[in-house]
């Protein structure tokens, strides 16, 4: 998939579409908007494109080490995807500095939710859990990013 219209997906996250989450001084903002070029109604897939943006508010380095997600689409059908890292990466964010990426999730209806978390690691190897707030996957106006 062309990932050029990443840099289309600027939201502001007091969108009540989108989730702002604090866990242990971790803060996870999420967005997502419908991707109509990707998409194929007709057939029941709907490309919905997420940004996930981490900000590192503690004092102590961390590193992200897994995630999981629950995606629950309009008729109520549920999935779970849990794995290694995000987008191929295991990124280690210190204090006061950001990881930000964006993928992207083919949903079967028109409208969905996404919500989930993070495992992390202090550096001394302990680890815990940073959630992710429910956020909205829909098709409104000001929610697709035009080519």
């Amino acid at each position: 998939m062309d990932y050029q219209w990443a840099s289309s997906l600027e939201r502001t996250v007091t969108d009540t579409n989108n989730s702002n989450t604090v866990t242990r001084g971790m803060r996870v903002e999420a967005a997502a908007q419908y991707l109509p070029s990707e998409s194929d109604p007709e057939r029941g897939r709907f490309i919905f494109v997420y940004r996930i943006r981490i900000t590192n508010d503690g004092h102590r380095n961390v590193q992200l080490r897994r995630r999981a997600w629950l995606i629950i689409d309009a008729k109520s059908k549920r999935e779970e995807v849990r794995g290694e890292g995000v987008v191929g990466k295991q990124p280690r964010i210190a204090p006061g500095e950001t990881f930000e990426y964006t993928s992207y999730y083919p949903l079967r209806t028109d409208w969905g939710t996404m919500e989930g978390h993070f495992n992390f690691t202090f550096e001394d190897g302990e680890e815990f859990r940073v959630d992710v707030g429910r956020f909205y996957m829909v098709i409104a106006a000001e929610n697709v990013i035009l080519n």
